[in-house]
């Protein structure tokens, strides 16, 4: 399979068509192989309009939707950014390509290992792997100018908006109150946060981060 021209037919076909023409955008789709990041028995759908599991409870998002969240992002060249449960580490690779500095973070060693040896193989040498539990972030490495979710979820979990610089950025697909997935970027001013909605996405969800069920009498 020409998977260079598969990328570049995903470009043209899924991502430009959606309204993500920012040229640096649309060169880290064409520099970076998804097929690296894809399972060996699903690299021939690797560039198809599929979710593609990568790992219990970790996918890659559709094209568009991560093209669209990393545009909702605003990445910076300067920018140290958070990838949260990174999975396979296909979005901390494009990410890499638009900003400074990039940690990739997911539960277990063992996703952080694969991980830096898929970063190792594109060239991807700004990304740092890392292994521990998402809810916690990664303290050490803060503040971060932007978080990016890979996956959806309803709540954000708090050390995460306290590890954004002031000005920082925390883009995620966030479930709204009729259960819909929504590409959302929050911002952090001081103390205060704000958040707007961007564009409709249902990805595979984080489960953790669901809402807890309550009880009414």
């Amino acid at each position: 399979m020409d998977f260079a021209r598969a990328r570049e037919i995903m470009v043209d076909s899924q991502i430009r068509p959606n309204d993500v023409t920012d040229p640096g955008i649309v060169s880290a789709f064409l520099r970076t192989p998804r097929e690296v990041f894809t399972p060996a028995d699903k690299q021939g759908i690797a560039y198809s309009e599929h979710e593609i599991t990568t790992s219990p409870g970790r996918a890659l998002w559709t094209p568009r939707d991560t093209a669209k969240l990393i545009k909702l992002a605003d990445i910076k060249p300067s920018d140290t950014v958070l990838v949260a449960g990174a999975g396979a580490g296909y979005e901390a690779a494009l990410i890499s390509l638009l900003a400074a500095k990039v940690v990739a973070l997911d539960e277990t060693q063992a996703l952080a290992d694969a991980m830096a040896e898929r970063f190792k193989a594109v060239g991807a040498r700004n990304v740092e792997p890392l292994a521990g539990p998402l809810e916690l972030g990664a303290l050490a490495a803060a503040p971060f100018d932007v978080i990016y979710v890979a996956g959806m979820l309803e709540v954000l979990p708090e050390a995460w908006t306290t590890q954004l610089r002031d000005g920082g950025r925390l883009a995620a697909a966030v479930v709204d109150d009729g259960g819909l997935g929504r590409g959302t970027v929050v911002q952090k001013s001081g103390t205060a946060v704000s958040a707007r909605t961007g564009f409709d996405a249902s990805p595979p969800r984080f489960s953790a981060f669901d809402r807890k069920p309550s009880f009414s009498f």
